[in-house]
């Protein structure tokens, strides 16, 4: 379905002169042509955002026809590429904005992450100088620790909770090592190590002891109580047998609101643990610490003022485009003696070797600012702060605090109404903003396939869409509420279209 923008005279004329100049050099043709271009883009985002357009890969869309064409030789010219973008790529794109997607947590930007990261983009391609959006990136950090209760700590942003986990772990691992006198990011890791996670940790954990050098079968999994919290006799055991074999307990890692469930391990009693052991304590709360802010469940969040390290991806909850997450650690020099770089002569000699005697900076080209680089894992790395700052100014920390509410209220809704109708179940009591639940009936005699074909019809009517976990090894729908455009009557309309769709399954019984 092509999006059709305002036919008036205008904007016909407009159109003229943009695919005149679209014939141009590029350096012409763009100049003065952005604030039109934008807008043509901007209008086709918001007929994209009314949601009435079918699922990329319905029949009869045709779009891959168009887009899958040749290695252009001759450009078309900029005109014709913002044409195309409108009418065949957004209609075309993802259902991850739509209000009524629950599968993971993941969300559309809001207007205010789309504008920021606009403006990056051509303004500071790079987060690095003495610019405004440079600035921003250290009051962004500093605005987040305190909105989430960390306020006691510095921070680094990447591109996602994996790479959050990695320069966490990575500090760990260079707290580890040093406290014995050697320095494992300058000659690796001389003896085995010991990271402790739940069984409930997201799956990237064991991917980061990959490439830090530990290996992924040295984390070890953690068993979980009934309602998939860490279990601390559990933990207990484990360091105590690793210290009798001579492996170093090098971190333990605590959920706050693991990915499947949103449960929260017990932070304060796991704190405690680290803290007699001396074991670098760190908090995955990519997706639950901003669940602080809930006044019903904050007291949960007890301990972080324990942590060494703490992730949380304001690409999930807090609405910024995807590529946004920021580990915080207690001490930043300890992430540039994991992570710093070897000089350069390209970019050593490009500014200032500045020291307290020099003059004020004068140019935005001075020096670096903050070495973020050497922080974590990127180099290049475009400027997410004025993201994060955008979404806050806009809202504030209380209108944060309503988005929280509200998505919490609505899995608890969920759990309230599906425990009292005799064809729901619930698997898992919600914590945060997910809700475990599967449809049941005596006449069904394989829960898991049933429920598994009613999500596959869930998700091709392209209204409703949770995901599917596994919770105490049954299937159960997983409706996940994050998105700033969800709300109550998503909860609602989703439980009516599960209700009627196992209605109808199981005529066929």
């Amino acid at each position: 379905m092509e999006v059709r923008l305002k036919n008036n005279e205008d904007f016909l004329n407009t159109q003229a002169r943009i695919c005149k100049e679209a014939m141009m050099p590029t350096e012409q043709a763009e100049t003065g042509n952005l604030q039109i271009l934008l807008g043509q883009v901007g209008a086709g985002l918001d007929e994209y955002l009314k949601f009435e357009h079918p699922d990329a890969m319905h029949p009869n869309n045709c779009w891959r026809e168009f887009l899958d064409s040749p290695l252009p030789q001759q450009g078309v010219g900029i005109g014709q590429v913002t044409a195309d973008l409108v009418n065949h790529v957004i209609p075309n794109g993802s259902p991850v904005p739509r209000p009524g997607f629950s599968s993971f947590i993941t969300t559309g930007s809001t207007s205010a992450s789309t504008l920021a990261s606009a403006a990056a983009s051509i303004a500071s391609p790079q987060r690095y100088m003495h610019t405004a959006f440079n600035f921003l990136e250290e009051l962004s950090l500093q605005w987040l620790a305190k909105m989430c209760g960390i306020e006691n700590m510095q921070g680094v942003y990447s591109s996602g909770g994996s790479v959050a986990n990695l320069i966490a772990l990575g500090g760990a691992r260079q707290s580890a090592f040093e406290r014995l006198g050697h320095d494992p990011a300058a000659d690796g890791v001389n003896r085995s190590v010991s990271v402790y996670a739940s069984e409930e940790c997201h799956h990237t954990i064991q991917r980061s002891g990959g490439i830090l050098g530990i290996g992924r079968h040295a984390i070890k999994l953690i068993a979980c109580d009934s309602k998939g919290r860490m279990r601390l006799d559990c933990l207990q055991k484990a360091i105590a047998a690793d210290k009798v074999a001579g492996i170093l307990p090098m971190a333990i890692v605590a959920n706050a609101g693991t990915t499947n469930t949103g449960a929260i391990d017990p932070l304060q009693a796991i704190g405690e643990i680290a803290t007699e052991n001396s074991i670098w304590f760190h908090v995955d709360g990519a997706y639950g610490l901003p669940g602080i802010l809930d006044e019903q469940i904050s007291h949960l969040f007890q301990g972080l003022d324990l942590a060494d390290s703490v992730i949380v991806d304001p690409h999930k909850w807090l609405g910024a485009s995807v590529g946004i997450a920021a580990t915080f650690v207690r001490d930043r020099q300890c992430l540039y003696r994991a992570f710093t770089q070897e000089p350069a002569d390209y970019l050593e000699g490009s500014v200032e070797q500045r020291d307290q005697s020099a003059p004020a900076i004068e140019h935005s080209l001075d020096d670096f600012g903050i070495p973020y680089f050497d922080f974590g894992v990127e180099l290049s790395a475009p400027c997410r702060g004025v993201v994060v700052w955008a979404l806050i100014r806009e809202i504030g920390v209380q209108g944060m605090r309503e988005r929280v509410k509200r998505h919490n209220a609505m899995a608890r809704h969920l759990a309230q109404y599906a425990n009292d109708h005799p064809n729901l179940e619930v698997l898992s009591e919600p914590t945060l903003s997910i809700c475990c639940f599967r449809y049941i009936s005596p006449h069904i005699v394989d829960l898991d396939d049933f429920n598994q074909r009613l999500h596959r019809r869930l998700v091709r009517e392209n209204k409703y869409m949770p995901s599917t976990t596994r919770v105490k090894g049954s299937l159960a729908l997983r409706p996940c509420y994050v998105g700033a455009r969800a709300d109550h009557p998503q909860v609602d309309a989703l439980l009516e279209s599960v209700l009627r769709i196992g209605k109808d399954l199981e005529t066929d019984i």
